[in-house]
C-alpha cells in the first residue's frame, strides 16, 4: 500500500492525530505530507487516517 495526500488537504491535522508515524504537517504550507509509507503493520492506521480526513485528501493505492 502507498499513501498520497492530494492538494485538497486543508491542514486540519486529523491524519497526524490518527497516524503520527505516517503523516506530519508541513510547516511552510500547513498541509499534511506523508512522512513515510506504511509497512504491513501500519496499513490499518493509514486506512483510519483516510477515513478521518474531512475532505478526502488521502488516497491509498495498492
Amino acid at each position: 500500500m502507498r499513501i498520497k495526500v492530494t492538494e485538497d488537504c486543508i491542514g486540519c491535522g486529523a491524519c497526524v492525530a490518527v497516524a503520527p508515524d505516517l503523516f506530519e504537517l508541513n510547516t511552510d504550507t500547513m498541509k499534511s505530507v506523508v512522512k513515510k509509507q506504511p509497512n504491513a503493520d501500519e496499513e490499518e492506521s493509514a486506512k483510519q487516517a483516510k477515513d478521518a480526513c474531512p475532505v478526502n485528501a488521502i488516497i491509498l493505492e495498492d
